[in-house]
């Protein structure tokens, strides 16, 4: 065998071996699948006569913002497709125009949107604004301070966005705490690894590879816990879908068709990935004012529903006068009653003040006598899935304030 010969096997044997990891990480996205299929099917959550339950997403962009080509049909199709309640607006903000005027709200095709902005401090900080209107223009370039200001003046809710890069904890006003970004994890992907993953797995799992770089929030979810120390106050969390649909490649000719091309993160694939789960009164109606209530009083849970139906999750207290649900204030008095519903078997892990308290594997329901007072949230995860999946939060609850 000639010499070339020899190096072009080696060559071949190389590359096939380099493959064998990615194979194998397609079998494990097929047994992903098969087990998620297997959860949504052993769903079991318990009817709730006082509170219904609404799913959506938060952080939403279109072409409005300059970092997308996403429009409106786009992204109504895709809420419609994934079933949604609510879609979130936070379009980028514009010097020439009212972004926030411009974009989706309202009722389309069923769908509540609401509009809103994502908004830049000079220091690089990052505000979710919503509902938004034409002061995010001038709210551009301002103090933290100024942006919720302005916010705060017209009712509107301030989330901080990318935890992370903020620096003013010790601002008044804002009202929680974008814990999980998707774009964020999306940093830590290894651009050579997920060219692999994708070319073995996209075909069949497009979805699941974000099961691949999906990871808890920990640092966010600090941040938060310590803000909630530092302010005293009730701080929602919520989980941001920053769509954009702006990953991909494409051939379009001048009037902007595409004529061949691909999109990784098209709409009806970012609002599979996670969701916000809204509580309102039975009886109450979901518009824009119930919404920002809602959110503002904590009333929510973040689902990663791309792993099984969160529905139906439930976290309540008592302390023998008064009923509460997470994002609420309850008197310690002599003794308060934690309860937690999960729709299937989980592992619950309950925390206080950010610090696990007690932990319990293979339960759909379970009760928590606590005396001292504190912040108790829940983090609620699948073993029966296969990891690094199962080792994962699935459910991330707000917290309830036993003072």
């Amino acid at each position: 065998m000639k010499r070339w010969q020899k190096l072009l096997l080696v060559l071949l044997a190389v590359l096939i071996c380099s493959q064998i990891p990615f194979a194998y990480r397609r079998y494990r996205l097929g047994r992903l699948s098969d087990a998620i299929l297997q959860i949504n099917s052993q769903r079991q959550p318990r009817p709730d006569e006082k509170f219904v339950e609404y799913k959506g997403v938060v952080h939403v962009h279109s072409f409005l913002g300059g970092h997308s080509t996403g429009t409106f049909e786009a992204i109504i199709a895709a809420a419609k497709q994934n079933q949604l309640d609510f879609v979130v607006m936070t379009e980028h903000t514009s010097a020439n125009f009212n972004t926030a005027a411009m974009t989706l709200k309202d009722v389309h095709s069923g769908v509540l949107f609401i509009n809103g902005n994502e908004v830049s401090a000079p220091t690089n900080e990052r505000l979710l604004i919503f509902p938004g209107d034409e002061s995010a223009i001038t709210a551009e370039g301002s103090s933290v301070a100024d942006v919720i200001a302005r916010s705060k003046a017209r009712s509107a809710l301030a989330l901080v966005a990318y935890p992370e890069e903020f620096k003013s904890w010790s601002a008044a006003g804002y009202d929680g705490v974008e814990v999980y970004n998707v774009y964020t994890n999306a940093r830590q992907i290894n651009p050579l690894v997920m060219l692999f993953d994708g070319l073995w797995s996209y075909r069949s799992y497009p979805d699941l590879l974000f099961a691949t770089f999906y990871a808890r929030p920990a640092n966010g979810l600090r941040l938060w816990d310590d803000a909630i120390r530092l302010t005293g106050k009730r701080l929602v969390a919520t989980a941001g879908n920053d769509a954009h649909a702006n990953v991909g490649l494409s051939l379009n000719d001048a009037s902007g068709k595409t004529w061949v091309g691909f999109k990784a993160d098209p709409y009806e694939r970012s609002f599979h990935l996670v969701r916000m789960h809204l509580l309102l009164s039975t009886g109450e109606v979901l518009n824009s004012s119930s919404l920002v209530r809602a959110f503002s009083a904590g009333h929510c849970f973040i689902g990663f529903d791309l792993f099984g139906d969160t529905s139906g999750f439930r976290f309540t207290a008592t302390n023998g006068s008064d009923q509460k649900i997470q994002g609420d204030e309850i008197a310690a008095g002599s003794g308060v009653t934690l309860s937690v519903q999960a729709p299937v078997s989980a592992r619950v892990v309950l925390l206080k003040d950010g610090q696990t308290f007690n932990e319990a594997t293979g339960i759909m329901e379970k009760q928590y006598a606590v005396s001292e007072k504190g912040s108790y949230r829940v983090e609620v995860y699948l073993p029966q899935l296969p990891g690094p999946v199962s080792e994962q939060p699935w459910i991330i609850s707000n917290p309830i304030y036993v003072k």
